[in-house]
């Protein structure tokens, strides 16, 4: 069970067990959401009508995410009972409860960012799904401490950092406590906004051809 962990087994009313399982749903969740960003477009046609209105690739491309982007933050909020719950049932830090929110909004972004590139590289709504899948698969995995510890054996401590640091996975567990630092927003910003980029740079290639 996900949530075995809950604060009914530890008897502490908090909403970590549910933030701490947000990064592996939303691998197949917002992919999910993102493959047809493109990928839909490309495979009917439409796209060929988009790419003709008054506005660039980028601008379209920023606009698709930002509507997605507003639906997933939306899916978010509808979990508002969740936090209602814990702190009926005790005194939870408020502070971490809106972070893992913060956290969790700039999760779906980064992971959305993946899946628009991966949807304006294949008309294949499977395909751009799965690759999304295993890019994020790997964004969050990479961090994990079996796998750092898996890697260590034969990288150096270099590598090992620089993997670390590179995890979307541990930049969310260090916005999950409750310290928003300057390192992980940026992280996250970098990482939106190189896949956007990514993703206009091959629907302009699309749009000349």
């Amino acid at each position: 069970m996900p949530f075995r962990d809950g604060f009914y087994e530890i008897r502490q009313a908090d909403m970590r067990t549910f933030f701490s399982n947000l990064p592996l749903l939303f691998v197949f969740m917002v992919p999910s959401t993102a493959m047809r960003l493109w990928a839909e477009e490309r495979k009917s046609g439409s796209i060929e009508i988009l790419l003709t209105l008054p506005i660039t690739v980028t601008q379209a491309v920023i606009g698709k995410f930002v509507a997605a982007w507003c639906f997933l933050g939306i899916a978010l909020l509808l979990t508002f009972p969740v936090p209602l719950v814990v702190c009926y049932l005790g005194d939870p830090d408020e502070g971490l409860i809106i972070s893992g929110y913060i956290g969790s909004f700039l999760l779906a972004g980064g992971f959305l960012a993946v899946g628009a590139f991966f949807s304006a590289v294949s008309k294949n709504q499977v395909i751009s799904f799965v690759l999304a899948v295993v890019a994020c698969g790997i964004l969050v995995y990479a961090g994990m401490p079996t796998t750092l510890n898996y890697l260590s054996a034969a990288l150096p401590a270099s590598a090992i950092s620089v993997i670390e640091s590179m995890s979307i996975q541990v930049h969310f567990d260090s916005v999950l406590k409750g310290v928003i630092e300057f390192r992980d927003i940026a992280y996250f910003l970098i990482l939106i906004i190189g896949w956007i980029v990514a993703c206009s740079i091959i629907l302009d290639e699309r749009k000349a051809s």
